[in-house]
């Protein structure tokens, strides 16, 4: 299975027949700008090219009225100004004779994705159509929207594919309400959203697009917004939003995934379901911006690594306001949330105008400043390519039983014997020749990770020798330039004495006696007993870590008694990929080598990791260990913050 890229060159045919400066934004041009990069990075070629149909009219009707589904057939047969009398009567919308054959297109080119993802045929996969579809209501066309792709295509996996749980997460800069009122009491569909809403002066400008519409009915707490009210929200306020309130929120539900798109969001959202995404384009206008944030997006599903995020991760005030509303507005729904720290309502930092909002819309400055950054993380990409090697795994001695993906390299090279062992002598526990062995093979590998021809990999190496190797690892990769190091070490792993607290190595003990943080580089916490806290440790203390922190290599340690199953540990090497560039090594003892080695290279692969299995609550000692935790890291590491200051 494959990532599928589902497109008709038909889609490209409505365009705008007179002057409207609103709707010219939406042209054929955003389509073909988008594959046409696709192609010049030799994306298109990688994926699963499937050809888009149409939607029959009785799948259009999953969620529109036949009375509209007949007023937009009827435009094929309409002249210039009829169409533009039509059109006058929705906003933000423009019809074509073209339109009702190409939004059909649109909606059967998700159905036809979902059906590939579904049935097996594809891993996941990108359905790159035009018109958009997240306005569209059961009876009106709205902003640019004719029907709504993804709302239809979440219906049809309810109906034909019997799926009782699935994740629709929005990250178009306007609020989808239109799917949001399909499913507002459907707790069937967890429908996420984050826009631009500038305390209601942003289009579609609606008191439903902010925190307090959760849903209704049943549905209650299965909408959740998350409104933006200031321009220029960066990265570490997207990532904020992810860790401490979609994922929450999505692992709890245990959801199925169909989302709307981007790279290190993709990836995450990839630890989901299976795996199982389904990304529709809905808007983005500028065609740079557009064509490489597809781009991106197809990388993570293909399961490249994601870019290195630039700049210090830092959420500001205004976002950690609207993450905060969010959580207070859904706690009474999530027991996620309800377990985590609640916070005083907090005192905007801007306070929405008296009377009837200017009309906002986007454009200008914002959108090149966008355009910047993706531009920068694709310099970035060129600068750093995709290792040629994607995981490599490096044994002491060949085992018959270990079955990899057959990408993944068996790594029989070693380091020099004479460089093994200057590294091994400060260890007693490296003198013998197995160890020695296995340190000669790490070093290789580790040196292949840094000199950017292998992106991940798994190491064998003794119990005896965890410590040691682990060392030396640390001290290796600081020596040939890794700048900043972030090693998660589990199990009855001590942090070297004297390893220097500089700034370059972070040290997380994941299994310790106690909650501890004798350094803002130096934490330790005990290993929760339960799913949820599991899932809190990852999403509230180690991924905010590491984003905060933005390593150039991640080591993962499962030293003795680590206690992890090996769904639970595909699960932290998979996420940790994202903060470092894919750059992982993970160190695994050898008598626990065949199965877990080959689930922990299938997700350093960009495999979705397996489910960890029914979700279960945190213990109470797992959240007070936790809670207290980040009450003593929040000054240092902004990343665990999930509330601003008030007053």
């Amino acid at each position: 299975m494959g990532t599928a890229l589902v497109y008709h060159e038909d889609m490209t045919a409505p365009r705008l027949l007179w002057d409207d400066p609103e709707c010219e934004i939406e042209c054929p041009e955003r389509l073909t700008a988008a594959l046409d990069r696709l192609r010049q990075c030799g994306l298109e070629q990688r994926c699963l090219r499937l050809s888009a149909r149409e939607a029959s009219e009785a799948e259009l009707g999953l969620v529109h009225s036949p009375e509209y589904v007949a007023l937009v057939r009827g435009t094929q047969v309409l002249g210039k100004r009829e169409l533009q009398a039509l059109s006058g009567q929705y906003d933000a919308v423009y019809f074509h004779p073209s339109t009702f054959h190409c939004a059909r297109l649109a909606a059967g080119a998700a159905l036809q994705l979902v059906d590939a993802v579904l049935l097996g045929a594809a891993r996941n996969g990108l359905a790159l159509v035009r018109p958009p579809g997240h306005h569209s209501q059961r009876a009106a066309a709205n902003g640019f929207c004719v029907f709504n792709n993804v709302a239809i295509a979440a219906e049809h996996a309810k109906q034909k594919h019997r799926l009782h749980r699935i994740l629709i997460v929005d990250w178009d800069i306007h609020h989808g309400q239109g799917i949001q009122y399909v499913f507002e009491d459907d707790p069937s569909v967890l429908y996420f959203s984050w826009h631009r809403y500038e305390h209601g002066r942003f289009w579609p400008f609606l008191q439903e697009s902010n925190a307090d519409a959760v849903g209704r009915g049943q549905g209650r707490g299965f909408t959740v917004n998350l409104p933006w009210n200031q321009v220029g929200m960066g990265n570490a306020d997207y990532m904020a939003a992810f860790l401490h309130l979609l994922l929450p929120l999505a692992f709890e539900g245990q959801m199925q995934a169909t989302p709307e798109c981007f790279a290190h969001l993709t990836q995450l959202l990839q630890v989901l379901a299976g795996g199982r995404v389904c990304a529709v384009l809905e808007g983005g206008y500028h065609l740079e911006s557009l064509a490489q944030s597809v781009c991106m997006t197809v990388q993570a599903l293909l399961g490249d690594p994601a870019p290195l995020l630039p700049g210090p991760l830092m959420p500001c005030q205004s976002a950690l306001e609207s993450i905060q509303s969010v959580r207070t507005a859904q706690a009474p729904h999530w027991v996620s949330l309800q377990q985590q720290d609640t916070a005083p309502a907090l005192s905007p930092s801007a306070r929405s105008p008296e009377g009837r909002p200017l009309p906002v819309r986007p454009g200008g400055p914002a959108c090149e400043a966008a355009a910047a950054a993706l531009s920068s993380l694709l310099d970035q990409r060129r600068l750093h390519p995709t290792p040629p090697v994607r995981t490599a795994v490096a044994l002491t001695a060949p085992d018959a039983t270990l079955v990899l993906p057959p990408e993944v390299l068996h790594q029989e090279k070693s380091a020099p014997r004479e460089e093994a062992e200057a590294w091994a002598r400060p260890h007693a526990s490296l003198a013998q020749d197995e160890a020695l062995t296995a340190l000669a093979k790490l070093l290789y590998l580790l040196d292949g990770i840094l000199d950017g021809q292998v992106s991940s990999g798994i190491a064998a190496i003794p119990a005896s020798a965890v410590v040691a190797i682990l060392d030396v690892a640390i001290r290796r990769g600081l020596s040939r330039g890794a700048q900043r190091l972030f090693c998660v070490a589990l199990g009855q792993l001590d942090r070297p004495l004297d390893l220097p607290d500089d700034g370059r190595t972070l040290w997380l003990s994941i299994g310790g006696k106690e909650a501890a943080a004798p350094s803002m580089f130096h934490v330790s916490t005990p290993l929760p007993g339960m799913t949820g806290g599991f899932l809190s440790c990852i999403l509230g203390l180690v991924l905010p870590l590491a984003y905060g922190f933005q390593p150039d290599l991640v080591l993962v340690a499962l030293g003795p008694a680590h206690g992890l199953q090996g769904p639970h540990a595909a699960l932290l090497a998979a996420v940790l990929r994202g903060p470092a560039g894919g750059r992982v090594l993970a160190l695994v003892e050898e008598e626990s080598t065949p199965e877990l080695a080959r689930v922990l290279a299938r997700v350093l692969h960009g495999e979705a990791p397996p489910s960890l299995g029914p979700f279960s609550g945190a213990a109470p000692e797992d959240v007070r260990a936790l809670r207290d935790l980040r009450r003593q890291l929040e000054p240092q590491w902004k990343m665990l913050q999930v509330a601003g200051e008030a007053g």
